[in-house]
């Protein structure tokens, strides 16, 4: 994984990430949101900020890129894959940018 995508950047002042901005402190996720809007939001970014179009990830790269913003990666990862954001095979041996 690039360093630069080792800790994740703050959001920008956008309105769109406005509310995003808030739910970080220090760098890291303080809670996934719970309202679908919200947590659609937060997934955008970390897709955005923490995984390369074009390249493929083992799960263990996905688990600690999603590590580096919270401690719950595989509720995290699943969210990321129910959203479309990540893609897999059946067999889950990678993963890839999606939308």
């Amino acid at each position: 994984m690039p360093a630069e995508q080792q800790t994740l950047s703050p959001p920008s002042q956008s309105p769109r990430t406005h509310s995003v901005e808030a739910l970080f402190s220090h760098g890291r996720l303080v809670a996934i949101p719970r309202k679908e809007a919200r947590r659609e939001q937060l997934l955008t970014h970390l897709a955005d900020t923490l995984f390369e179009r074009e390249r493929s990830y083992t799960e263990r790269e996905v688990n600690e890129a999603l590590l580096t913003v919270h401690e719950d990666c595989s509720a995290l990862r699943r969210y990321l894959v129910v959203a479309g954001l990540l893609v897999r095979p059946r067999d889950g041996s990678s993963y890839r940018r999606g939308r």
